[in-house]
């Protein structure tokens, strides 16, 4: 298959970024770097998905990964893998060296990481694996690196329309575990397949603990970015957290910041050496932002959480502050006036976070840290797929209510000349309704 060919195949199945925005894969084919990693980091607490996908088919990920090598014409593929992931390491290791291309196991490694967040942000895994700094406001292609998620190279692999999507469902569920589902299904539908909630009342956090979001903000329905959903009791603390609206936010930043800076000392991007300093946005709260300048850097936040979850004595909210931050700074034209660039900080490897002091600060120990992977999936009478599952313009329906459409095809399409992809019939069956922002298909 020639180059052009293969980036439209890959357009053309839907094949977006799976761990996290959802940017189109194509996109990032057309770069041309010398170094290829597969994140799977997987930094979330209580997610498994990555590590369940690479159990099972590690082969395919690999397949995936020489592929978008030859595309990219990367010398060096690296796999991203927790080291406390010893079998899964040794297994990767043995089919690279055992494998039919010999050349493998001189451009293909295994490079084994500590346990702590945000080891999967592509910033921090890049720097990580090769030490190269990706510029303030940049991309990894910038030093000739392209970072991949496993289910992302998996779909590579497989060639065939993104129909499925593999998550982890944890926290208050009978049987924590890592599924395979049609997209559209709704969360409900996919919790059930882990056993169901062990609680009363409960809420539902989408994508994880730290970057997540209430499963009230979202479609409601499983979409190609759907990394996990985490169930809580109705009264966890977490989801207190999550439910602070803007005005309690700001109200008690600017009553109870002490300008300890421990936000900034423990942020991830200000460690790298980039512009951002989460306590001047605290700061600021007080001078709602009539300096602008004083919030210029949080242009560089990545929003890891790490800054209001962890970091924060006070359990204040810097990252929404910088948030809110980012907007003015945009509206008002505002550019960073220092040097772009800063040597990374000295104790950048003493001040990772681990992943098990995490879970304690969130209240998560209580509840199993595992996700088999499990062979059943379901089978739904009806599934609505969204016309927007990716960054880029949202898809716009190609079928009609009644139409008959089989798995695979497409039912909302993105013009060759926009940053998107089609979305694809996840199921057989027929059209039941065309939504502004949704297709709703029923089981024949």
């Amino acid at each position: 298959m020639s180059n052009k060919a293969f980036i439209e195949t890959v357009r053309r199945n839907g094949v977006v970024g799976a761990g996290g925005a959802g940017f189109p894969a194509y996109v990032k084919l057309g770069s041309a770097v010398d170094t290829v990693i597969v994140n799977a980091a997987e930094c979330e607490p209580l997610m498994h998905k990555d590590k369940e996908i690479l159990r099972a088919f590690a082969g395919e990920v690999l397949e995936g990964l020489r592929l978008v090598m030859r595309e990219t014409g990367a010398g060096e593929g690296v796999f991203g893998v927790k080291e406390k992931y010893t079998a899964i390491i040794a297994a990767l290791q043995s089919l690279v060296e055992g494998g039919e291309r010999k050349r493998d196991a001189r451009q293909i490694r295994v490079h084994p990481l500590h346990d702590f967040y945000p080891a999967g942000d592509e910033f921090v895994l890049t720097y990580e694996v090769t030490r190269r700094v990706v510029p303030p406001g940049g991309i990894p292609p910038n030093v000739g690196v392209l970072t991949q998620n496993v289910e992302t190279l998996l779909h590579v692999a497989r060639g065939t329309p993104v129909t499925h999507k593999y998550l982890t469902v944890a926290g208050a569920v009978a049987r924590p575990a890592t599924v395979c589902v049609p997209i559209g299904v709704s969360f409900a539908e996919a919790i059930a397949l882990a056993g169901g909630p062990t609680c009363g009342e409960y809420d539902v956090l989408v994508g994880g603990a730290m970057m997540g979001r209430l499963a009230r903000d979202t479609p409601g329905v499983v979409t190609r970015t759907t990394g996990g959903l985490i169930v809580l009791p109705d009264e966890h603390p977490l989801l207190a957290r999550y439910r602070r609206d803007v005005r309690a936010i700001n109200r008690i930043g600017r009553a109870a910041c002490d300008q300890c800076v421990f936000c900034t000392q423990l942020c991830p991007r200000y460690l790298l050496g980039h512009p951002i300093e989460p306590h001047r946005a605290m700061r600021a709260l007080g001078l709602v932002y009539d300096s602008a300048p004083e919030v210029a850097g949080t242009i560089y936040c990545c929003e890891c959480n790490l800054c209001s979850m962890m970091a924060c004595p006070e359990d204040l909210d810097p990252k929404n502050v910088c948030v809110q931050a980012k907007a003015v700074v945009r509206e008002r034209g505002v550019n960073w006036k220092g040097s772009p660039t800063r040597e990374p900080h000295p104790l950048f490897d003493g001040r990772r976070t681990p992943i098990r002091r995490l879970k304690n600060k969130l209240g998560l120990r209580e509840f199993r840290d595992e996700g088999p992977l499990l062979d059943e999936t379901l089978r739904p009478e009806r599934v609505v797929i969204p016309l927007r599952q990716h960054v880029g313009v949202a898809a716009r329906p190609v079928v009609q209510p009644g139409d008959t459409v089989r798995a695979g095809q497409i039912v909302g399409d993105v013009a060759p000349d926009q940053l998107g992809c089609p979305v694809h019939a996840s199921i057989e069956g027929r059209v039941a309704e065309v939504r502004p922002d949704a297709v709703v298909i029923e089981k024949s």
